[in-house]
């Protein structure tokens, strides 16, 4: 038994190291590239988004010129599909052509954004939404706050507009 136990410490430590160069590397490239660097540290200044948050944000779509909101959330794979025939309109869901990687981040992301930042306007307009649904259709839900949230943080990074209401680090 305690062999076994000093075994899976040493598999621990072993993952530690492997940890920290993964994440001395990730830095190396970032102070490589000045531009991104700035915009990764301005992500990062918001309080529930990590250096890896901000990272796969930047370098997965953040970084490209979008000229509208929409653009932003098609690139993401979180904007709407519409299905129409004759007189009828009608929503589909979302169109998940956009990046995958990306989506599901911004999927994890919606979730932390509620723990983190709860006093937010996104974070009331999810809460109230919910509520007046029972509580039946949080997983939509979620999926329409990482739209917005991926919105707000274009606008964040590009433009500099803070989110109402989020908390950010000094």
């Amino acid at each position: 038994m305690k062999r076994q136990v000093l075994r899976e410490v040493a598999r621990m430590e072993l993952l530690i190291d492997q940890i920290k160069e993964v994440e001395a590397e990730r830095d190396d490239m970032l102070t490589e590239e000045r531009q991104s660097a700035r915009e990764v540290a301005l992500l990062s200044k918001v309080v529930g988004i990590g250096p890896e948050f901000a990272a796969v944000l930047w370098g997965e779509g953040l970084f490209r010129h979008f000229d509208n909101r929409r653009q932003v959330a098609a690139y993401a794979g979180l904007a709407p599909t519409p299905w129409q025939s004759g007189s009828i309109d009608r929503e589909q869901g979302i169109g998940k052509s956009g990046n995958p990687r990306l989506r599901s981040t911004l999927s994890e992301m919606a979730w932390l954004w509620l723990r983190h930042q709860p006093l937010s306007t996104l974070s009331r307009w999810f809460n109230e939404r919910v509520a007046q649904n029972g509580g039946r259709f949080k997983k939509v839900m979620i999926t329409a706050l990482a739209r917005k949230l991926v919105v707000a943080l274009w606008k964040y990074a590009s433009a500099g507009v803070v989110i109402e209401g989020a908390v950010i680090r000094p």
